[in-house]
């Protein structure tokens, strides 16, 4: 296949502003936004055949959708602003944000989707390339690059990371589609832009002169893979690592772990719930063992862990981290609202050593995801924060190790629920954005029904390690 490199041309860019005027306040970041300020900005964005529209139409059409959308998101044509104590705010001013209209004759939707790495070009289908959310300050919150394929169109949405998270920011373009495609001020989702809860601190951050830099090198030579998962293969492997699991239950508590394959909250019938019941008090009085399910999710995450930790070829004694990005909303006490607008999230760190993964079996390495997000509840969140308070910092991210795995994103997070008009999205792709050796991104597959796409980042040599790992490659979805 030819080269795709510099196959992007943009045609313009301009202004959008909200249809209305905002009323909100403006919000103090929290101490789960202020380490973003040193992250790149978010770049998510959605591959399409070709709308029905010609260029200048679609173009317009969408120009208006999302003046429309921003009035009810108005932080995201906001500014970041410092007060003079220190406190960083993001002013609802109605600055506006950037549209950016693009194109790429020469690219298909078969050039974006039909090879074995992520083609650079994708890098491209996006604006603000490696911009620091502290740049906020003095630039658009937002910015959407709408580009022109040969056979289809790319919308791309770059926004500052320290002002959404992921649930966010899906929440927006959900809603983006869904104007686009005609609901007017009819909007399913409604975000919530109270800022009481714990999050919200008194503890400044101290900037450096000139602002925050990223803490990683965004120049490391890189492979970026997608991996498929099917959700036959993921019930495969789900199955395996559950087979013969068990857990203590100790000081009275459970977590919120599933229980026998239900979780704790489901809706039983009475008799079943009572039978539940009774042999849950029973367990917890003998301090017993309970059966336990790991997740889907923690299954496929232990299999990664253990594939990139043996294509990495590290000592045996060499501690390895896997890096889980958890949304707190619903784990805080009082919960937030699930529409909280915002970073809401902690990264979960679990910790074991290479000999470790690699000697024990794949259930031992999902168990250790599993109890470190289960652990994670609104007293390991309140610990968190306490500790950040105590040493305001922006968020190291990278693998300075070279022994870490960081994954984000989640497969829960309604990536193809985007119709603007013609129909749901091809494929989901991401930028150049906050990506170094081992960072790992989990989309939901294209044909939903627990399907699973991992976007894998990783040094060439490792890349090509679990590519021939039959352990890894043995569930990979086979194109």
């Amino acid at each position: 296949m030819p080269s795709l490199e510099n196959s992007v041309t943009v045609i313009s860019r301009s202004r959008v502003f909200p249809d209305q005027k905002s009323t909100l306040v403006d919000l103090k970041l929290s101490v789960s936004d202020l380490p973003m300020l040193s992250c790149h900005y978010i770049q998510k964005g959605c591959l399409f055949t070709r709308p029905h529209l010609p260029p200048h139409a679609l173009l317009s059409h969408l120009k208006h959708s999302l003046s429309l959308t921003l009035s009810h998101f108005p932080p995201l044509a906001g500014r970041l602003s410092t007060s003079e104590d220190g406190h960083v705010f993001l002013s609802c001013n109605d600055a506006g944000a950037d549209f950016v209209s693009a194109a790429a004759k020469s690219v298909r939707v078969g050039d974006v989707i039909g090879g074995i790495d992520v083609p650079d070009v994708v890098k491209e289908f996006f604006t603000y390339d490696r911009t620091v959310s502290y740049d906020g300050h003095n630039r658009p919150i937002l910015a959407v690059q709408v580009t022109e394929l040969n056979d289809g169109v790319f919308i791309g949405c770059s926004v500052n990371h320290s002002v959404t998270d992921g649930t966010s920011l899906w929440n927006f373009i959900n809603t983006f589609a869904e104007v686009s495609r005609g609901a007017g001020g009819n909007v399913t989702r409604h975000p919530d832009f109270t800022r009481e809860s714990v999050l919200i601190s008194p503890a400044v951050l101290k900037v450096p002169q000139g602002g925050p830099k990223v803490t990683f090198n965004e120049n490391e030579p890189l492979r970026e893979r997608i991996f498929s998962f099917s959700r036959e293969q993921i019930l495969e492997l789900k199955a395996m690592v559950n087979k013969k699991r068990s857990w203590t239950v100790g000081n009275g508590e459970i977590n919120g772990v599933e229980v026998f394959g239900k979780q704790s909250n489901d809706k039983l019938n009475g008799k079943e719930n009572g039978k539940l019941t009774e042999m849950l008090e029973s367990l917890l009085l003998r301090n017993d063992v309970v059966a336990v399910e790991i997740s889907s999710f923690q299954s496929l995450s232990a299999l990664l862990w253990r594939a990139i930790t043996r294509a990495r070829k590290l000592p045996s004694s060499k501690t390895t981290t896997f890096r889980m990005a958890v949304n707190v909303r619903h784990r805080l006490s009082p919960k937030l609202d699930p529409e909280y607008f915002g970073n809401a999230i902690q990264s979960v760190p679990t910790f074991a050593t290479a000999g470790e993964v690699l000697s024990r079996d794949i259930r031992w390495s999902a168990d250790q995801l599993n109890r470190s997000v289960a652990a994670h509840q609104d007293g390991k969140i309140r610990d968190t924060v306490a500790d950040w308070e105590s040493n305001p910092r922006c968020f190291p991210l990278g693998n300075p190790d070279g022994a870490s795995v960081t994954m984000g994103s989640s497969p829960r997070f309604p990536m193809y629920d985007n119709d603007f008009g013609w129909g749901k999205p091809v494929a989901v792709r991401s930028g150049r954005a906050n990506k170094f050796d081992g960072k790992i991104s989990a989309f939901p597959g294209r044909d939903g029904n627990g399907s699973v796409d991992l976007e894998v980042v990783l040094a060439p040599e490792t890349m090509a390690g679990i590519e021939t790992d039959d352990e890894f490659m043995r569930y990979v979805s086979k194109k």
